[in-house]
């Protein structure tokens, strides 16, 4: 039977550069290369050793500190947690092989970002607002450019979160990672350049009207829209998985 153009197939994609270090670092933990209570390497040390950005390195340390791998002292850096044992609670991009899998995700990040976005409506300042507007204009420069914009798309949603204050909100985001963006580990199979652009373009229609109502203050606005847009996000995955000729 020939494929749809709009056909489910996961993607074989290499693990990032965070997922990599948070990996080596996990390992070397439970290894017991790095004991209880001991200070991890320097920021600096490790965006040397791995040839990594400072942003990857907090991304990795952020995820173990989430795995309950390691503890943060301000000023002091990272040391390894007094217990760092049993099987932590991680979504990978190999768990996601499936649209059930993905459609399961979506699921989690409904049952957390309306209220996110609520809160972001209630507490956001004109800092987390400038955050916000800046990653619709990236995604905005990356469609243009023929780019997924998943990066992009991915910190919009972590500024919604960073706006609230609570910073466990922003951690778990962090935490997550990029698989909470669809695109990231399903392709969609859209062959049409111009359906590829308005899949994207609609997207980001949903995007400026979760900001718009963040924006206005608007908490009941804020969470319609967080809702109607991971709704939307669900539903288009149920559409392509249902696809055949």
């Amino acid at each position: 039977m020939a494929r749809s153009p709009t056909a489910f197939s996961p993607l074989t994609l290499p693990l990032s550069r965070t997922a990599q270090l948070v990996e080596h670092l996990g390992s070397d933990i439970r290894s017991g290369r790095y004991k209880p209570t001991e200070r991890l390497p320097t920021e600096q040390e490790l965006m040397a050793r791995f040839d990594v950005s400072r942003t990857v390195v907090r991304e990795a340390v952020a995820s173990l500190k989430a795995e309950g791998l390691v503890l943060t002292r301000q000023g002091s850096g990272a040391f390894v947690a007094q217990n760092p044992t049993g099987k932590p609670f991680r979504i990978v991009q190999d768990d996601l092989k499936s649209i059930a899998e993905v459609l399961n995700v979506l699921q989690l990040r409904l049952a957390v970002e309306v209220e996110v976005a609520g809160d972001a409506a209630i507490k956001r300042d004109q800092s987390m607002l400038d955050d916000m507007d800046h990653c619709l204009a990236q995604i905005d420069a990356a469609v243009a450019a023929g780019d997924a914009a998943i990066e992009a798309d991915y910190e919009f949603h972590v500024s919604i979160a960073r706006a609230t204050g609570n910073p466990h909100f922003e951690r778990f985001m962090r935490f997550l990672g990029t698989v909470l963006i669809p695109r990231q580990t399903v392709r969609a199979g859209i062959e049409d350049p111009r359906a590829q652009r308005a899949y994207l373009d609609q997207v980001q229609a949903e995007h400026r009207a979760l900001y718009q109502a963040i924006r206005d203050a608007d908490p009941d606005a804020a969470r319609h829209a967080a809702r109607a847009h991971l709704e939307a996000g669900r539903e288009r995955y149920l559409t392509i998985s249902q696809a055949t000729i």
